[in-house]
């Protein structure tokens, strides 16, 4: 009988290999049936990180999974990453300043998520502390806060759900069209292909608002503006 979920450790922790063909309701009772089976491995308070194999999962499937392993054991999931090398060697940076001898050590509850879209952008659920540097080569989307003294740096155009406090860095390859926007923005720094700008004392008009509305940020006439999100400001800019 063949086995649909397959469980396997590394450097960090658990690695599933998932059938990429039976439906996801099926693959969902087996993987606890797995777990179950093993549960004399996993019913400790240790934190792992789970990589996933041989499945394209979507957030919800991933967020049901992560339910279902913390339902059937104690283990704390701390990081998800995808088995992609240069993701991975994304992640091993984010971790380093955070990590003891041995182990994955975060403070915080929450799952972080680091893992490339089809066009080779990078999703990103989880918050930046100081010292912290999170890179895409394609476009970033980060669902979390990037905290004043970290920083996020993308050659395409960068989504932040939360709060930009930190520094932002798009179109790093020299592209001016790139763009960031954020749910709230109050950033150390933005720099836009080649353009840069840091919050000043008194903000100036062009770099910063009072507006709690999301915001997005853009090169226009040589400077950065940020305005609030609009259908007629995103209609405008070059994306």
């Amino acid at each position: 009988m063949k086995e649909h979920v397959l469980i396997k450790g590394n450097r960090y922790g658990i690695v599933l290999v998932l059938d990429p063909d039976i439906p996801f309701e099926d693959l969902l009772i087996e993987i606890g049936v797995r777990f179950d089976d093993s549960s004399k491995y996993f019913n400790t308070n240790t934190q792992s990180v789970i990589t996933f194999e041989g499945r394209d999962l979507s957030s919800e499937e991933i967020d049901r999974i992560l339910t279902l392993i913390k339902k059937r054991t104690t283990l704390r999931i701390p990081y998800v990453i995808d088995n992609h090398k240069a993701t991975e060697e994304q992640f091993y940076r984010i971790i380093e300043e955070n990590t003891p001898d041995t182990g994955v050590a975060v403070t915080e509850e929450e799952t972080r998520y680091i893992y490339p879209d089809k066009s080779d952008g990078l999703f990103y659920k989880g918050t930046l502390r100081s010292g912290q540097t999170l890179e895409s080569s394609g476009s970033l989307v980060m669902i979390g806060d990037v905290n004043p003294g970290s920083t996020v740096i993308s050659n395409g155009n960068i989504i932040i759900l939360g709060s930009l406090k930190g520094k932002a860095v798009a179109g790093a390859s020299g592209n001016r069209n790139a763009f960031v926007l954020a749910l709230s923005m109050n950033p150390m720094q933005i720099q836009i292909g080649d353009i840069i700008a840091r919050s000043p004392d008194k903000p100036k008009k062009h770099f910063a608002s009072k507006s709690m509305d999301a915001q997005i940020a853009f090169v226009e006439n040589e400077n950065i503006y940020i305005e609030p999100v609009s259908k007629a400001v995103l209609n405008d800019i070059n994306i």
